[in-house]
């Protein structure tokens, strides 16, 4: 009866507090915050056990690093692996030395500082990776420096567990070869296992057919794992990791995906209310001037490290910062590391838990951060932007500006024809990649009139306008329009609103996404019920003809929904009438007049 009590409190405060936290533009992992405070034993005091929630809750982090291992293949992680053992090291090394001194300067013995240095350089996995998602920028480059230097420190939590008991009073175990054979041991039991009989094992289960069945399987593949880990004196997370990343080349890798996902989103927001629920409000009131600067100068000390790490990688000045932001709070495994160091009798109790509660305000400060670089700092200090590629002098007939997939269909047309273009791209990752194959693009920024002058919009013949960004679409799109009015632009549109906003440019030819595929998909839905060929030309191409002719009828009015929405009736009843009355034997559309 108390399980389902605390389940009902728990589902509550989630459906109330994260909405209310979204509504108010601070992110969902604030909304699971507060919502802990208020639950625990700080305010209401509706749900007893914090720290069994929160042992319970900790395999959230678990399902997230598995269904992130299970995105990342044996090779795409060996490429990361600079990333990884270089950034992520100097990272934990840099920030610790001064944490480690400014601890060792208030009165704590050289071992114990360099510890605590240690353990507060170590981030959020959780929270880092889950903000990162709610902003959509985990493939963004400081998306992905982010998630190697996270990484790199929850391979650091291994060393730290070993080493913590070392250093106790009493710490005279020493060497333990039967625990580092075991360690050993469990590892290639995962890797031999993972590699060589989940495959066959998983095969079995899905022929039996039973959704409910391959869902066990995949959650016994991650607490199996997870669990031979921790028997091992390993991380439980870095276990789903490693299960997740050798099954991320087999055909069952969005199955276990689909089925983890909404498991690993239930225990995420749990783990984070479990934090709100630990935070120690009374300490807080006692010693506010001791936490919040604790907190403050964790913030910046890791901010200012992540910042310099970031630019020594490669990434610009606006990059940078959001992985300073990202990575700047104490970590989860703060938590557990610093329950050890108690246990050991390296920390007394009163040190470790200001430093608690400091780290769980330096994690509800995430969000904020980002929240005011969002909508202040990026106006004070607006991006830097590698400078736009130097074009060669020729000019071509054609310019395409945006070259992901709709641009390079074009492009490859193009080329087909030995007809040159210019091509103009934004996402200087994406401009790299497709050089390798030959294409010639250029970095920058197409709604710069000197970019569009350096590529000669003012001497093409057409302007092929491939983005899919609305806003940036329409930017571009006026921008080439005060360079070149005569120019034919041909422009691609994400949806029926985006395509008039570019005819108010004066555009014509408006492409919109998925239009002619779903045209050409409704033509195979009517082969698929015995339609002949001719019944199913007639009716695609008069339908495409028809709504093309009342995309351009309906503007001047696409503002007024009544006027809109008689107008689709009317449309509708007159594609019904005529293939009511039949169709052409020879498939044509009749001739209108």
């Amino acid at each position: 009866m108390n399980l389902l009590h605390d389940a009902v409190i728990f589902l509550a405060a989630a459906v109330v507090a994260v909405p209310l936290a979204r509504l108010l533009g601070v992110g969902a992992v604030i909304g699971y915050l507060a919502a802990g405070v208020v639950i625990g034993p700080a305010v209401l005091g509706l749900v007893g056990d914090v720290r069994e929630v929160m042992h319970f809750a900790e395999f959230g982090v678990v399902l997230l690093l598995f269904i992130i291992g299970l995105e990342l293949q044996p090779a795409r992680l060996w490429a990361l692996r600079r990333p990884i053992f270089v950034n992520g090291s100097a990272q934990i090394l840099i920030s610790a030395l001064p944490i480690a001194a400014v601890a060792y300067l208030v009165g704590l013995p050289a071992t114990p500082a360099i510890l605590v240095g240690l353990v507060l350089a170590l981030s959020s996995t959780a929270f880092a990776l889950q903000v990162l998602a709610e902003r959509e920028e985990l493939t963004t480059h400081h998306g992905r420096a982010a998630f190697a230097i996270l990484l790199m420190q929850d391979l650091a939590v291994i060393p730290l567990l070993a080493v913590i008991p070392l250093f106790a009073p009493h710490g005279d175990q020493g060497f333990d070869p039967i625990a580092l054979l075991r360690t050993v041991a469990v590892i290639a039991v995962v890797i031999v296992g993972g590699r060589y009989l989940l495959r066959p094992v998983l095969r079995t289960v899905s022929a039996a057919r039973t959704n409910e069945i391959f869902t066990a399987m995949a959650l016994l593949v991650v607490t199996g794992t997870a669990l031979a880990m921790e028997w091992a004196g390993l991380s439980m997370a870095l276990g789903a990791f490693l299960a997740g990343v050798l099954l991320a080349d087999s055909e069952y890798r969005h199955a276990l995906e689909a089925d983890i996902e909404p498991f690993k989103g239930l225990l995420l927001g749990l783990f984070f209310i479990s934090v709100g629920m630990g935070v120690d409000l009374g300490l807080l009131v006692e010693q506010p001037d001791v936490i919040v600067a604790i907190a403050l100068a964790l913030t910046a000390v890791k901010a200012t490290v992540l910042w310099l790490v970031g630019r020594a990688a490669g990434l610009d000045r606006r990059g940078a910062r959001s992985l300073a932001i990202a990575l700047s709070q104490g970590g989860e495994f703060a938590f557990v590391l610093f329950a050890v160091m108690v246990n050991e009798a390296v920390l007394a109790p009163q040190i470790v838990d200001p430093l608690i509660v400091a780290v769980t305000l330096s994690m509800a400060l995430t969000p904020l951060l980002f929240l005011m670089n969002d909508r202040w700092l990026l106006r004070w200090l607006p991006p830097t932007q590698r400078p736009f590629d130097q074009i060669a002098s020729e000019h071509h007939r054609v310019v395409i500006a945006g070259f992901g997939r709709f641009g390079q269909i074009i492009g490859r047309v193009l080329r087909a024809r030995n007809i040159p273009f210019t091509a103009l791209e934004l996402d200087a990752d994406h401009v790299d990649f497709v050089r390798r194959f030959g294409n010639r693009t250029y970095y920058g920024d197409a709604s710069r009139p000197e970019l569009l002058r350096a590529a000669g919009v003012e001497h093409a013949d057409l302007f092929v306008l491939a983005v899919q960004d609305e806003a940036a679409s329409l930017r571009i799109a006026k921008a080439v329009r005060d360079m070149a009015p005569s120019l034919r632009i041909i422009a691609r549109a994400r949806n029926r609103s985006h395509a008039y906003k570019l005819m108010e440019l004066g555009i014509r030819d408006v492409m919109r996404d998925t239009f002619d595929t779903s045209v050409r998909a409704a033509g195979e839905v009517l082969r698929g019920l015995g339609l002949s060929e001719a019944q199913v030309r007639y009716t695609t191409e008069t339908f495409a003809e028809m709504d093309e002719q009342r995309l351009f009828e309906a503007f001047g009015s696409h503002d007024d929904l009544d006027k809109m929405i008689e107008m689709a009736q009317q449309s509708a009843g007159e594609l019904e009438r005529l293939f009511a009355e039949g169709h052409p034997k020879d498939g044509k559309p009749p001739k209108k007049g």
